[in-house]
């Protein structure tokens, strides 16, 4: 690597663990159990545990389908639904809160006729989990998608060609061919849903107990107890890097030891057979 690329390289990296360096050094490690062990904090604990594990699963049930229709169907105007899809990924999360609201709210698009027949999602349990999936499953379906383009199609052709039905080799075929890259989107896509705040305050408020998860009970934190802010913020930090570390390899992919390029002659055989 040319020196002049590692003066960079090393600010960026002092630049981005300095702010979790600083958290750990600042966290009341003394503190930490009493902290931790408040009925506040288990309640939105708890909260977050349970909504962020429903919004995965409906992220798994509704965005592999949709991921398989990216990479291998025939949908008109792909590249827009394809924008469409991963949008949530660089908008505001306030932004995408207001946008739930525009349609899920009482006066929304749809929320009205919901209101209509007894239904209210904005403020409620319900809105964290919708919060959440809708900031959360581009990351499944991303990463899924990829996984279906990479994979070796010869195999479903084999399927197909002995006379299997496409749902079967979409059952017995496929799914198993991507299935580490579902699990580790899925848990990509619990741990965001985990962390999420913009969205989650828009649409559903913070109301202890009901529906102020984690990160918002961090948020509230930070003006009557900045140690428990703190003491929280670095519970959901060592979530976060366990879920990174752990799928590094399978996200980002990390290249093994080179392999020489074999002889030709070694390759192909001498009379150029496989």
């Amino acid at each position: 690597m040319p020196p002049a690329a590692v003066v960079p390289a090393a600010l960026a990296i002092g630049f981005l663990a300095l702010p979790l360096v600083g958290l750990a050094a600042r966290a009341p490690w003394d503190d930490l159990g009493r902290v931790l062990g408040e009925p506040a904090v288990r309640q939105a604990l708890g909260l977050s545990l349970w909504t962020a594990t429903v919004s995965t699963l409906v992220c798994v049930l509704f965005g592999v389908p949709l991921a398989w229709l990216l990479a291998r169907g025939r949908l008109p105007a792909r590249r827009l639904v394809r924008a469409v899809v991963t949008l949530p990924l660089v908008l505001p999360p306030v932004v995408g809160g207001v946008a739930l609201l525009t349609v899920l709210g009482r006066r929304g698009l749809v929320g009205g006729w919901l209101d209509a027949v007894g239904i209210t999602l904005p403020f409620t349990p319900a809105a964290v989990v919708v919060a959440q999936t809708f900031v959360a499953m581009p990351f499944l379906v991303v990463t899924v998608e990829g996984a279906l383009r990479a994979s070796d199609r010869r195999f479903e052709e084999a399927a197909a060609s002995l006379g299997a039905s496409r749902l079967t080799v979409l059952r017995r075929v496929t799914l198993p061919l991507v299935a580490p890259s579902v699990a580790a989107g899925a848990v990509l896509t619990w741990a965001r849903a985990l962390g999420e705040f913009g969205a989650t305050v828009t649409f559903a408020g913070s109301f202890p107990g009901r529906t102020q998860t984690l990160p918002l009970t961090v948020y509230a934190a930070l003006d009557r107890d900045p140690d428990a802010a703190v003491a929280l913020s670095l519970l959901l930090l060592a979530v976060c890097v366990a879920v990174l570390v752990g799928l590094r390899g399978r996200w980002v992919g990390e290249a093994g030891p080179e392999r020489p390029t074999p002889r030709a002659g070694v390759a192909s055989g001498a009379d150029g057979s496989a």
